[in-house]
């Protein structure tokens, strides 16, 4: 026979000891975390995360020094092409028709940045430091966003970077995804504040680099959007006015993107690469607007293809927005992800290093516990690797149209077309499609 429990005494009397955390539980969800308790824990892995940023980025350095890794010369756009449009943003102007020059007005920013460190560092090397300083603000913001789940998104993205070899050191596209990551990772918090800042960001990004525009896409409806979007669209007007009364032609660059063919390493030339290779297709490569491309028959229809293309994709966009049932503190930063994978594999260009920007939004989708990107980050990775075969180390095969050549681009446009499908499913599986019971 069993003996019933006493009955509990109704009057007060010490509180019941509290049950010890269970062992497989992070320190973080205790019931017994202190501040002290994150010192001793984190102490560790921000360490760890700040050792390894030191070596990869030393590594980073090395190699740009050198500039010797396959056709090399990847640091030549910093030491010749952007030292000269500085010479020109010093005389008040924007390149006056140089094709090169492809990106809004907002990129010369960037270009004129590294002259405010010229009273004690060459053009150069102030341009590389200004780099990696944006590189290690973006380690701290998701170092700082993802604390709880011991910076997931920060190791991804210091250990991620790398793979691209020296090339994000040589471009300012670390800068443009430093303002996207800081515009979404304001997002995920509570406060309108916060909402109008990572508006403002987004839309000043938006003049560099255009792509941080999509950070706004996933915004949740009503007031967040609103806030978010009007600033903005007020950012990007305050900058663009200030750069139109400072210089000249600030708009130029809407004549040579508009002229762009099909750029060799994009999806779209992957099919010319593959067809010259087999004897299919008459082209030719030639260097047009800074950058190999295509030439030949059924180029024109290509591209008018990729438009097309890049149309459904901004209407897919729309859709998904609309439809939209329900929204997570991940979906903002998801959608993120699916917006730019999209537009990219659709793009007449694809340059590697738009790659820094993939992984950038990676990372910031996996401070998420919510997020529904982290197959599509793991697609990235050999991606970018594969990228780094292309551009510098194989370049010459690519240029030349060799088998090693043409199946590296071809790998890695396939990883990249896989990333951007698997975003798009997964991204609409978890805000509009039914829940199943």
């Amino acid at each position: 026979m069993t003996t019933p429990d006493p009955p509990r005494p109704r009057g007060p009397g010490p509180a019941p000891s509290p049950a010890p955390p269970s062992l497989t539980r992070s320190p973080f969800e205790s019931d017994t975390f202190t501040s002290a308790t994150f010192v001793t824990t984190g102490r560790g892995p921000l360490l760890a995360l700040a050792a390894v940023w030191l070596l990869t980025r030393a590594g980073m350095l090395v190699l740009f020094v050198r500039d010797s890794l396959g056709i090399g010369g990847v640091g030549r756009e910093v030491r010749v092409l952007y030292h000269h449009w500085y010479g020109l943003f010093a005389d008040g102007t924007f390149p006056p028709g140089d094709p090169a020059w492809q990106y809004p007005p907002g990129a010369g920013l960037a270009v004129m940045a590294p002259g405010a460190l010229s009273s004690w560092l060459g053009y150069t090397q102030a341009f590389v430091l200004l780099a990696l300083a944006a590189d290690a603000a973006v380690t701290l913001a998701l170092a700082a966003a993802d604390r709880s789940r011991l910076t997931h998104g920060a190791w991804y993205w210091v250990c991620a970077l790398p793979l691209l070899l020296h090339l994000p050191l040589a471009r300012f596209d670390l800068q443009a995804t430093a303002l996207a990551v800081f515009a979404l990772l304001l997002f995920k918090r509570r406060s309108p504040a916060a909402h109008r800042l990572g508006g403002a960001l987004a839309g000043l990004g938006a003049l560099v680099k255009v792509w941080p525009a999509l950070a706004l896409i996933g915004t949740p409806r009503g007031r967040t959007t609103r806030e978010a979007w009007t600033a903005a669209a007020t950012a990007a007007a305050v900058l663009l006015a200030v750069l139109a009364l400072c210089f000249s032609d600030p708009l130029g660059f809407l004549r040579q993107q508009g002229a762009r063919g099909i750029q060799i390493e994009s999806p779209g030339g992957g099919v010319f690469a593959l067809a010259r290779a087999a004897d299919l297709w008459p082209g030719t490569v030639g260097l047009r607007f800074g950058a190999y491309e295509f030439t030949g028959p059924y180029v024109s229809t290509m591209g008018h293809l990729l438009l097309l293309l890049t149309v459904i994709a901004l209407g897919w966009l729309v859709m998904w927005r609309v439809r939209s049932r329900r929204w997570t503190a991940a979906t903002p930063l998801d959608a993120a992800l699916a917006a730019v994978l999209l537009l990219t594999v659709t793009s007449r260009v694809l340059s590697p290093q738009y790659l820094v920007w993939l992984l950038g939004l990676a990372a910031v989708c996996l401070t998420s516990r919510a997020t529904v990107m982290r197959p599509v980050a793991l697609l990235l990775l050999p991606a970018a690797a594969l990228g780094s075969l292309a551009y510098p180390v194989l370049y010459a095969d690519v240029v030349a149209g060799t088998p090693a050549g043409v199946a590296v681009v071809l790998a890695r446009n396939a990883l990249l077309v896989a990333a951007a499908l698997l975003a798009a499913h997964r991204l609409w599986r978890s805000t509009v499609s039914p829940v199943r019971e």
